[in-house]
């Protein structure tokens, strides 16, 4: 049975009250991912708990290797990932300590992040139309209703560069853009979770309105952390409720994602390319 995977952002970097099996220290061709991934039981399903940023939060948004994360979790097996989290509201509605499942993406990082797995000796092109799960969404939706949380479904994901907080001007641009929530990370994690067939969900804790609010006080790490505090004990349930609800077997579309992605001729790519990604391409080439 597939397992389930849960990345933790700014404030998540353990899971209470749960039988913790082991941990596991993972070598990927892609480098050193954030930290050892532990691996624990929750009513019978095995999950695999990585922090994004390390125990510590010692790693910035820009440096984090999302490619080795994600074949980490690819190599032991993750079939959904939960991705939880810190984010700023872009929009009245969307009330600081509210949770959102965002369900599209924007890109403005720029500085050239690895986010794809196919940048040597192998092309692929993967469909990222809808870069969410939707089946996978809709379960932690439903379990953030369940807990009694206040949870947005839908919505635009704007993952600027960071580790900065917006400017004003930006803060605005991005409002009239139409877009709801800004964060730092989720992007290069959907992009490589969907070449890797591993179906994935975000869960956007907000923290703030960034600084373009009246209103409110500007962003800052003070008011992240107090809110964060505030909500991790939410997301924790809201994961925990999730995991059970999670079915045994996938039935979407995100486990044959690469199936007519691969462009390059077998013949053509490199032996050792091939060796490399073995566990992602290796059902379709040999």
């Amino acid at each position: 049975m597939e397992r389930i995977g849960i990345i933790g952002g700014s404030g998540l970097y353990q899971l209470e009250g749960v039988k913790v099996k082991k941990e596991i220290s993972l070598n990927t061709p892609f480098g050193d991912p954030s930290d050892k991934f532990i691996l624990v039981e929750l009513d019978g399903r095995e999950v695999v708990f990585l922090p994004r940023h390390g125990k510590a939060h010692s790693i910035s948004p820009s440096r984090i290797n999302y490619r080795a994360n994600i074949y980490g979790m690819k190599k032991l097996n993750v079939g959904w990932i939960i991705s939880v989290s810190a984010c700023g509201s872009l929009k009245e509605e969307l009330k600081p300590l509210d949770f959102v499942i965002p369900t599209q993406f924007v890109d403005r990082t720029n500085q050239a992040r690895a986010h794809t797995f196919f940048d040597e000796g192998i092309v692929a092109h993967i469909g990222f139309a809808q870069p969410i799960c939707t089946e996978l969404a809709k379960v932690v939706q439903k379990a953030a209703e369940g807990v009694g949380v206040t949870v947005h479904y839908g919505g635009t994901y704007l993952n600027m560069e960071g580790p900065q907080f917006s400017t004003l001007a930006e803060s605005n641009l991005y409002r009239s853009w139409g877009l709801d929530i800004i964060g730092m990370t989720n992007m290069a994690e959907a992009r490589l979770a969907r070449e890797a067939e591993i179906c994935y969900s975000s869960l956007a804790a907000v923290t703030d309105y960034d600084c373009w609010h009246q209103t409110e006080e500007s962003v800052s790490v003070d008011i992240i952390l107090d809110n964060l505090r505030r909500n991790v004990d939410n997301a924790k349930k809201v994961i925990k409720s999730a995991i059970s609800a999670i079915s045994k077997a996938r039935s979407c579309s995100c486990e044959n994602a690469l199936k007519y992605a691969i462009v390059t001729q077998a013949p053509a790519i490199p032996k050792k390319v091939k060796q490399k990604l073995d566990i992602i391409i290796g059902k379709y080439i040999t």
